[in-house]
């Protein structure tokens, strides 16, 4: 099994390895390079829905995700779809994300496998947020010390909703609190923890006279953007160019992600299967 860095901060590639029959050794060193990494690709991997299962049951408890439906005979697995008839030029996941951060307990990591893909684009990009909370400037992390921040489903998904749903949706996934700059509960590292689910700070104190950052004045609004934008800083990012039967296994906590939409009228299918994670500390 061989383990190359795709950036020297973010992302390796795994060759040599079959995840269906993968031993001890193999799970740890896999536990190892994810722990370094936060993101890793595997590809030329023949996997049954059972098999993805399986595979991510070596990494942890699954999640079935409330939120999304997934397939008839395996619920614990979502079937990103995009049809080349869908006239609509979006798709799920294209905004900067860490999935379902709108949970009390978001999930801890992500396994996806390509199933169809198109002949060109629709590759997904992640990005390293210890990294991005690392090159804060000082005066910044010092006014983010201790704040919260509301993450909502109901104003992201149920934003073009009747009303009478988007009350529904919120009733039934209620917003949830999470630190803006979260401790890994593995590596220990500082996470900025702020993505498109973020809506606003929930103990925000606007000092007096106070410049936050090198461009922005210290409203709380121009606070949590500036924060949200620094996931779209090039130097923290990887970009995987998929291949069918490739997975790809991030960690929730450690990243955000997106998924380019570059591809219509194309079909592009994918599945995924994510890991329980734990409230946010």
């Amino acid at each position: 099994m061989q383990i190359t860095p795709v950036t020297p901060d973010l992302g390796a590639e795994i060759r040599g390895v079959d995840l269906r029959a993968a031993g001890t050794a193999e799970i740890t060193a896999i536990q190892q390079a994810f722990a370094r990494h936060s993101v890793l690709f595997i590809r030329d991997q023949d996997l049954t829905l059972d098999d993805q299962l399986a595979i991510t049951r070596k990494f942890g408890s699954v999640l079935r995700v409330p939120y999304v439906e997934g397939v008839a005979s395996h619920p614990d697995i979502i079937a990103v779809l995009k049809e080349a008839s869908e006239k609509k030029i979006s798709t799920f996941g294209g905004t900067w994300h860490s999935d379902f951060s709108f949970l009390p307990e978001p999930p801890a990591a992500t396994l996806l496998y390509s199933v169809e893909l198109p002949p060109v684009g629709g590759d997904t990009i992640w990005v390293n947020m210890a990294e991005a909370y690392r090159r804060l400037p000082d005066d910044v992390k010092a006014r983010i010390d201790g704040l919260r921040a509301r993450h909502s489903i109901e104003a992201s998904f149920g934003a073009n909703m009747a009303p009478e749903a988007r009350r529904a949706l919120h009733e039934r996934f209620p917003d949830a609190e999470h630190p803006v700059v979260r401790t890994h509960p593995e590596t220990g590292e500082k996470v900025l923890f702020v993505n498109a689910f973020a809506t606003h700070f929930v103990n925000y104190h606007t000092p007096a006279n106070v410049r936050v950052g090198f461009d922005y004045a210290p409203g709380a609004g121009d606070l949590l953007n500036y924060l949200i934008r620094q996931a779209a800083i090039p130097e923290y990012q990887v970009r995987w160019r998929w291949t069918p039967n490739s997975v790809a296994f991030w960690d929730n906590r450690a990243t955000q992600h997106y998924a380019v939409m570059d591809y219509p009228p194309c079909h592009r299918k994918m599945e995924r299967a994510g890991i329980k994670g734990e409230a946010t500390f």
